[in-house]
């Protein structure tokens, strides 16, 4: 019975999403999955026990609307495997214009910010949009709206503000500055020791270095970490992470993508406010940070973009960004009044 239930909902979203593709006129391939795919969900006893447990945000977007009446919704978005695809080539992870479309729409109507490990400018030239805020290097580097008065980050020894190309003030904040540079000698002492690994690219992301190996040979792999390791030994301020396929530096601050969101929140005017929802789609580890800051807040949808089962604080799932995709564009033509 429960798989049935799970193949009756998840061929109704295939129907919605075709319908959607008509509607932005784009391909069906590009925002429906294959049958194929369908019924090796269907065939998945671990993954259909997830998805109960995790259900399609698609599935229950009315009702999540509904509860959101009255409230002012904050959206925030993880970039790579949420609003773009997951490629070999980082600099290749180009978002799609009806993705982009969606972003702004949505943009236009609530409170958007994208919190990616990237670096803030590499986002940015992949979204292209003005209106949304933007957070790189996991947090680390927000261009955001000014402080309320009331709000003192740090004395205000981090931040930086500046008006924008319509002349709109906004404030960068950077509490890892002070790294900067030792993630300079970091980064020309990686480019040389892995300069013989074929496949690895190192990616300068600001305030965190990406060592990314899906091109890398197996058998390179471990070299590979060794030359990582013996460079992050000379530097004990900073530790390692694990993404998909990709090794993390990044400086050991209190501060994560959880923070980030709560700094936004608060620059926002909506730091002891009881009419905010925020709502978060990630795919990434480091989005576990703020579907957690999420999970305290009693009004709050924490959404995991997972074609596969895996433990997450997440309350709602998504399988992949052509299901993102649907999500926004519902959201940017929905009604919360």
């Amino acid at each position: 019975m429960m798989r049935g239930n799970i193949a009756a909902k998840l061929y109704q979203a295939i129907g919605f999403q075709r319908w959607l593709a008509k509607t932005l006129n784009i391909s069906d391939e590009a925002i429906s999955p294959e049958k194929n795919i369908i019924n090796g969900i269907i065939d998945d006893e671990d993954y259909i026990t997830w998805l109960n447990e995790h259900p399609s945000a698609l599935e229950f977007f009315k009702e999540m609307m509904k509860n959101a009446k009255g409230k002012r919704i904050v959206v925030f978005l993880d970039y790579d495997g949420t609003l773009s695809p997951i490629v070999s080539d980082p600099d290749s992870a180009f978002m799609s214009e009806p993705m982009r479309r969606a972003v702004s729409q949505v943009a236009n109507r609530f409170p958007t910010a994208i919190i990616t490990g990237r670096s803030r400018d590499k986002v940015y030239e992949f979204v292209k949009l003005d209106d949304v805020y933007y957070a790189g290097s996991h947090g680390m580097d927000i261009m955001g709206p000014p402080p309320p008065p009331q709000l003192n980050y740090s004395n205000g020894k981090y931040q930086t503000r500046a008006l924008d190309k319509k002349g709109n003030g906004f404030t960068i904040f950077q509490p890892a500055r002070e790294f900067l540079p030792a993630i300079e000698k970091m980064l020309n002492e990686l480019e040389e020791k892995t300069h013989d690994i074929q496949g690895v690219m190192i990616e300068d992301n600001r305030f965190c270095i990406s060592v990314h190996y899906r091109r890398v040979q197996e058998e390179d792999y471990r070299v590979l970490e060794e030359e990582v390791q013996s460079v992050l030994d000379k530097y004990p301020k900073f530790h390692l992470t694990r993404g998909k396929k990709v090794m993390e530096i990044r400086p050991s601050i209190k501060w994560n993508k959880g923070d980030a969101v709560e700094y936004l929140l608060d620059t926002l005017g909506f730091a002891n406010s009881n009419d905010v929802l925020p709502l978060y789609i990630g795919d990434d580890r480091t989005d576990e940070d703020a579907f957690k800051v999420l999970r305290r807040r009693r009004q709050a949808y924490a959404i995991i973009v997972s074609r596969k089962p895996r433990e997450t604080r997440a309350s709602y799932s998504l399988r992949d960004p052509s299901e993102v995709l649907a999500f926004l564009t519902c959201l940017g033509k929905s009604s919360t009044e």
